[in-house]
């Protein structure tokens, strides 16, 4: 499935996400010169609705068109075919950001051979770009407490989440090569997303090096993601259809970030039953009678919890989860 350049074709950088299937025929890795190695891996569109990624790197790219990079690039255009039709993947597809561990389809065997590539090359750090379809401020994610991961992370945002679930993301794949990061750049088509993260990348590209001391606490927030939320199987769920299994609050993306108590109502089920929730912790273990309780047909926040990734997009919330829970989190050998 993969197509490996050394250089960005002619008028590429013209074209917006959803068209780049006119000049790419599907996932295409590119190895670009420049004055450093070894190179600054990026990875744009893994979910085709995202399109933040590959407009920072229009961007980025616009600026060096007559002039050496200064650091090598890898630049990994993901799932083109989903971004044709604006949607975060097509039916048919797996996830492109759960496909960089083992697996038999055709993705995960594309994904492990980006990884082979880059293990070749060497890696100065990766950086996976996305947008959220809820109100999320920026912040980035980081799979590992190093300080060279925590300063990569806080050079975006002073908000970091550090998480180990799901398995198959490209960021826990490529933590094993060197520093990796997630970047989560607000919602689709906000210039302030795009213009936030061609300025990080700018900035990554000049870096001689990533410090290895230890972060300063007034430098971060830190929170850690204790568990996943999703809706049961053939749950039917929405906000003010009828003969929905769950009705979820209006305002429900206005929670994210925000630490709810005891009690906080997330919408209503037509069964007084089990909870049509199925949450799971680190280890995969099923939790949700920890975070959330039914008041007759209410269902309400169990203890104090912070959501991520809160949506009203229902279609979202069925190809991959109601939210993440996260809990603040000490800063290791904080400097």
């Amino acid at each position: 499935m993969l197509t490996i350049q050394n250089r960005i074709p002619e008028g590429l950088l013209e074209l917006e996400a959803y068209e780049l299937y006119q000049k790419l025929d599907g996932p295409t890795l590119f190895h670009l010169e420049g004055q450093r190695s070894p190179p600054l891996y990026i990875s744009v569109l893994l979910h085709g609705n995202e399109p933040v990624g590959w407009n920072a790197v229009r961007n980025l790219l616009s600026r060096y068109r007559n002039q050496k990079l200064p650091r090598a690039l890898s630049l990994f255009i993901g799932n083109i075919s989903a971004a044709r039709h604006r949607l975060r993947r097509l039916e048919h597809q797996p996830d492109y950001n759960r496909v960089w561990s083992p697996g038999d389809t055709p993705e995960h065997a594309m994904a492990n051979q980006v990884y082979q590539e880059i293990s070749k090359t060497g890696l100065f750090a990766s950086i996976d770009l996305h947008n959220n379809t809820g109100l999320n401020p920026h912040y980035a994610c980081i799979n590992k407490l190093a300080p060279d991961f925590l300063h990569l992370a806080t050079l975006f945002d002073r908000t970091v989440i550090y998480f180990t679930q799901p398995p198959g993301v490209q960021s826990l794949a490529f933590a094993e090569l060197g520093p990796a990061i997630t970047l989560e750049c607000g919602q689709p088509n906000n210039p302030k997303g795009v213009d936030h993260a061609t300025e990080y990348l700018a900035a990554c590209l000049h870096l001689a090096e990533i410090p290895s001391r230890p972060i300063a606490k007034h430098d971060i927030e830190l929170f850690h993601t204790v568990a996943v939320v999703r809706v049961a199987p053939g749950a039917q769920i929405g906000f003010h259809e009828d003969g929905l299994d769950l009705r979820l609050v209006d305002n429900i993306d206005y929670l994210n970030f925000r630490e709810l108590p005891v009690g906080t109502l997330l919408g209503w089920q037509q069964s007084d039953g089990e909870i049509l929730l199925k949450t799971t912790d680190e280890q995969d273990r099923e939790v949700s009678g920890d975070y959330f309780y039914l008041d007759g047909k209410a269902l309400r926040v169990r203890c104090p919890v912070m959501p991520s990734m809160l949506t009203r997009d229902t279609r979202i919330i069925r190809q991959d989860c109601l939210c993440y829970l996260m809990e603040r989190m000490t800063i290791p050998n904080e400097a």
